[in-house]
């Protein structure tokens, strides 16, 4: 098995094409159209294996590799700033999240917020905050510094207002709420599809995901799950 850096650099072939049809083309022979008549039929082919003596990558898998090939090759393909550079955390949640904030950024695990708090009027807000997409919707710096507490926004996973009744749950760019008759509330990772189980009172929290509980001033209850991303084969 070849190690995940060793991989990505090998994937840099994948730069000459622009589509997954484009790669596709280049599995099939100039026998394979002659013979079926069909450029359709032969890219179907070739995307089940038959036409390569390797592996044949699925279609999420090839942007996936493609995407990252070009992070390696060009690096202001994606560019970014670490809001947590050089500030020293005073609070264990800020320490925390600055730990994840480049791996979550570059898409190596992706990480789930649960909050609980209370708010001026004494009401409860909890939910859950899909972490990437907040750090590439606003501007983390002020938290970091110790300037700005971190709050549940209504347009997150998971919203709750107790004494309002209000509970909205939200589809992200890299989670889908959904509940389960059983197990309750669940998220799965639009990325890999494995499911990221949130009930505290289970041991298992899904396929690469683990959960860790933090102490923090000003908040009742903090957990992240933090789930290592891996490419759908």
């Amino acid at each position: 098995m070849s190690l995940i850096g060793t991989q990505t650099y090998n994937d840099c072939d994948l730069l000459k094409f622009k589509t997954y049809e484009e790669y596709l083309d280049s599995l099939v022979t100039p026998a394979d159209l002659s013979y079926l008549k069909s450029t359709k039929i032969a890219r179907d082919l070739a995307e089940l294996g038959y036409r390569c003596t390797g592996e044949t990558l699925s279609k999420s898998s090839f942007y996936e590799r493609l995407e990252a090939a070009r992070n390696l090759t060009y690096s202001v393909y994606k560019p970014y700033i670490l809001c947590s550079k050089l500030i020293s955390p005073i609070d264990s949640l800020q320490m925390e999240l600055a730990l994840r904030e480049k791996e979550n950024r570059l898409g190596v695990i992706s990480t789930i917020i649960f909050l609980q708090y209370e708010v001026k009027s004494r009401s409860e807000i909890s939910g859950y905050i899909d972490y990437a997409q907040r750090l590439e919707t606003e501007d983390w710096l002020p938290f970091f510094q110790g300037k700005k507490k971190l709050r549940v926004r209504s347009t997150d996973l998971g919203y709750y207002h107790w004494k309002m009744g209000k509970i909205l749950l939200n589809t992200t760019p890299n989670y889908e709420p959904m509940i389960d008759s059983t197990r309750g509330l669940l998220f799965k990772n639009s990325r890999d599809r494995h499911i990221i189980y949130v009930d505290p009172y289970v041991s298992f929290h899904g396929i690469g995901t683990n959960r860790k509980t933090i102490r923090s001033e000003g908040y009742e209850n903090v957990v992240l799950y933090d789930h290592l991303l891996r490419s759908k084969m």
